[in-house]
């Protein structure tokens, strides 16, 4: 590689195809993501680990708005960040820090993001003035619609998958601040959410697809729901992208290899698919904007 004052992202991205290790697996990365955002493909994208107080939140949204993700399966934690986000911002802190003076300022930490207790206190009202009252059964996807047409934020993904009718599958909604906050609107007032009538609606958008492709950061649940749900019908993914920093060899399904996935027929035997080792919030904002700017030479 040579580095000059000046290069963009892509013109670096460009130079690690020549390279070895995690630098030829992101070049691959985003060719394999140029073809997924040029071509007639079903987008799906997954969110685990703490990308939205990371500050990965706009990069999601924007990708949303911008027509370059059909579907979203997410942690509910990162949409419980995503609404204190529309309302106020983490702060960056020490992760050296004295956890036990932390709790007593009431701050929370992730790492060396701070969240102040004010923002869940604010968080709660707000859900509780949006949550759906009565009516017939709703499904987890309709109920993240329903509060991103609440929140003011247009930056916000929930608010912007609702804008644009982009579903949001949260398959692990209640073991969120979310499922805690409906579990106590539900003490007085009506709520009826079909978890199940999720994997139904999944399942359809997987059947229709001709061709598809996934953008996995971090593995988890939102990994595991949306590659299972190809295994019920004659599909499979066509382009597959892991951003992980876990290993396979536990045996976990965060680490697992997308081979791996090939054995189970969740991804196709001849797709094109590769892992890249490392912290998402450094590959998946170069790997965006190294696709991002071929995208808009080839305008």
């Amino acid at each position: 590689m040579e580095i000059e004052a000046g290069i963009d992202a892509d013109e670096l991205v460009r130079m690690m195809e020549a390279c070895g290790f995690g630098a030829r697996r992101l070049a691959e990365a985003v060719n394999i993501y140029e073809e997924m955002l040029s071509g007639d493909y079903t987008k799906f994208f997954t969110l685990a680990g703490a990308m939205v107080p990371a500050g990965m939140r706009n990069i999601v949204s924007n990708l949303i708005r911008d027509g370059r993700i059909d579907v979203l399966v997410s942690t509910g934690a990162n949409l419980v960040h995503d609404i204190i986000e529309s309302f106020s911002h983490h702060a960056l802190g020490d992760p050296e820090a004295s956890d036990s003076e932390l709790r007593e300022e009431g701050v929370s930490r992730i790492y060396d993001v701070y969240v102040g207790d004010d923002d869940f206190v604010r968080f709660e009202e707000l859900l509780q003035e949006i949550f759906p009252e009565g009516g017939d059964p709703m499904t987890g996807t309709e109920l993240l619609r329903h509060l991103g047409s609440g929140i003011e934020d247009e930056k916000s993904i929930l608010r912007s998958a609702s804008d644009l009718t982009v579903p949001i599958f949260c398959p692990a909604l209640s073991d969120s601040m979310i499922g805690l906050q409906a579990w106590l609107y539900k003490q007085t007032k009506k709520l009826t959410i079909d978890a199940f009538d999720d994997v139904g609606e999944l399942v359809d958008i997987c059947y229709d697809a001709e061709r598809s492709g996934i953008v996995m950061i971090g593995g988890g649940v939102p990994k595991n729901f949306a590659l299972q749900s190809m295994l019920v019908t004659p599909n499979s993914f066509d382009l597959a992208i892991q951003l992980t920093t876990d290993r396979p060899e536990p045996g976990g399904l965060s680490g697992a290899s997308l081979s791996e996935a090939v054995s189970w027929g969740k991804i196709g035997p001849k797709a094109r698919k590769v892992t890249v080792y490392g912290d998402a919030t450094i590959n998946l904002p170069l790997m965006v904007a190294s696709t991002l700017t071929r995208l808009s030479r080839r305008a």
